[in-house]
């Protein structure tokens, strides 16, 4: 019979279910040390979040087949170790969805009514029913940033309040965001028409400080945001001064840069805003789903089926892996790259295999494109294993073709990206074993997809490289390539910068603002 090692509390339920897997052993407290001693014995480990398992952990299980993580994360475990040891990990993505989502219209609702400061007016002895007076949810619109699982709930919820919902998510398709009656909008638009802006994004690093001064300004005045989502997504520096300003009425908090934050912290004691010590995910029902949860997957992995949320790569034979290998690569920074690009809200995505990729096993390489789409807007931890669910929850279509001609290349990836009014192309291939872009967004450049790169849309103009050379320059930002390609002389062009650093958004707008320039953006692979 297999043995399970449960090293943390779980709900009751997580346990009846592990028990139909094998002999269960509740060792609560084990610090680094003992677990080593012990996880020898096991076939499985399951945590939640105080458990680190570290590599050393993973290679003094020599029976370990799964880990299973009682929560959405999965950062204290070596997912890595885990994967080349072929131990798979699971964990419980889908346990807080509807928590988060309803204190995120608790949330809401207390910042209409003003209920928290309502209520210690009143403990304090006072009777200040004037001060309190509000606003009706019904008829404002609700700016969705991240329109995943928990995004998705929060917008059925609101729309029973009879709320406009808009969002925005790179990645959802206009046919998903239109059957939950979601308008899908770029980010600028989404913050100058909300009256509301409620985060669900995950901390990486393309949304951090997602929300800073300068979008910030872009809101509604007076409008007001929530982010129950990760802290660090929010400047919170920022959302002071704006608040100080009147720039926005007031905010909710679930979630802070700093957790536990001081106890001086200017953000926990601003009279605008509502804050609670990240409680999203602390419902009975929520720890109960959770355990049980895990547990299904624990208990799936050990009978030799695939769980449902399983969050590393699958097995791919060592004959393959030398050929797949750096179009797997090349996939995944596809995907990264396209999700940075394109702002627009996606239609559809069509991927098509040339030359030797169109007789190969292609499934791999359309994973991993899948998986970069999909990791920069997800809060878990998006792999090839887990990205087709999470492309189906998301309407993410991503169709598939096949053909033998290869252009000028032995294999060549074609990712068509098609918007509501445009079809953008890009194009990789692997030369000397290295993943290449050899056309971007109708482009013809050939760069490597690593790093931090700017993009510039601009008008081909005498002198316009040395232009954005010298503001980069200016800005201490060192340029280490510089690739051109344009769709005819004096006219469209496209700029590929790669940089020791990223960008930042005063440079980009500095960039913009040189005549000819039409767009700039800096992607960081």
């Amino acid at each position: 019979m297999d043995r399970i090692l449960v090293t943390e509390k779980i709900a009751a339920e997580g346990l009846d279910v592990l028990r139909r897997g094998g002999e269960v052993d509740v060792k609560l407290d084990l610090d680094k040390a003992a677990l080593i001693g012990v996880i020898g014995q096991y076939d499985a480990l399951v945590v939640r979040s105080a458990t680190k398992v570290t590599a050393d952990v993973i290679e003094a299980g020599t029976k370990l087949r799964v880990i299973g993580r009682a929560g959405t994360g999965v950062d204290n475990i070596h997912v890595e170790t885990a994967t080349r040891r072929g131990i798979i990990v699971v964990n419980a993505p889908a346990s807080n969805n509807i928590a988060v989502a309803e204190l995120t219209i608790g949330l809401l609702v207390g910042l209409a009514r003003s209920i928290p400061q309502a209520h210690a007016s009143l403990q304090s002895g006072k009777w200040e029913r004037t001060k309190f007076s509000g606003w009706e949810v019904r008829g404002k619109t609700l700016g969705l940033i991240g329109l995943g699982r928990i995004g998705s709930e929060v917008a059925a919820r609101a729309r029973a309040m009879e709320m406009t919902i808009v969002a925005y998510d790179p990645v959802v398709s206009l046919d998903r965001a239109e059957q939950i009656g979601v308008e899908l909008l770029t980010l600028d638009d989404l913050l100058s028409r909300s009256d509301v802006v409620s985060l669900h994004v995950p901390l990486v690093d393309g949304t951090r400080n997602l929300i800073d001064a300068a979008r910030i300004a872009k809101m509604k005045k007076g409008a007001y945001i929530i982010n129950a989502s990760r802290g660090g997504v929010i400047d919170e520096a920022a959302l002071l001064a704006a608040l100080e300003a009147g720039q926005l009425g007031g905010a909710a908090l679930d979630v802070f840069s700093q957790e536990p934050p001081p106890a001086d912290a200017a953000i926990t004691h601003h009279p605008k805003i509502i804050t609670v010590p990240h409680i999203g995910a602390s419902t009975a029902e929520a720890q109960i789903s959770a355990g049980s949860e895990v547990a299904e997957g624990v208990v799936a992995a050990l009978s030799g089926a695939t769980p449902r949320y399983a969050v590393n790569a699958p097995f791919v034979a060592p004959e393959a892996w030398g050929v797949l290998q750096p179009y797997l690569s090349l996939g995944r920074q596809m995907g990264r790259l396209i999700c940075q690009m394109i702002q627009s809200p996606v239609r559809s995505y069509d991927l098509e295999l040339r030359g030797e990729l169109a007789d190969i096993d292609s499934h791999p390489i359309r994973l991993a494109v899948l998986q970069g789409l999909l990791e920069a807007s997800s809060p878990e931890r998006i792999t090839p294993v887990n990205a087709p669910l999470i492309a189906r929850e998301r309407g993410v279509r991503l169709t598939e073709r096949t053909d033998p001609d290869a252009e000028s290349y032995s294999g060549l990836l074609v990712v068509r990206v098609q918007t509501a009014d445009q079809a953008h192309d890009f194009k990789g291939t692997v030369l000397r074993g290295e993943p290449h872009i050899v056309q971007a967004d109708g482009y013809f450049v050939d760069f490597v997809p690593q790093g931090a790169l700017l993009f510039t849309y601009h008008r081909d103009r005498p002198g316009m490289i040395g232009r954005v050379g010298t503001l980069l320059g200016g800005a201490d930002v060192n340029i280490s390539g510089m690739y051109v390609g344009r769709l005819a002389p004096r006219e469209q062009a496209m700029m590929v910068l790669t940089l020791d650093e990223p960008a930042s958004p005063e440079v980009l707008a500095q960039v913009e603002a040189e005549e000819d320039i039409q767009r700039s953006i800096c992607v960081v692979l």
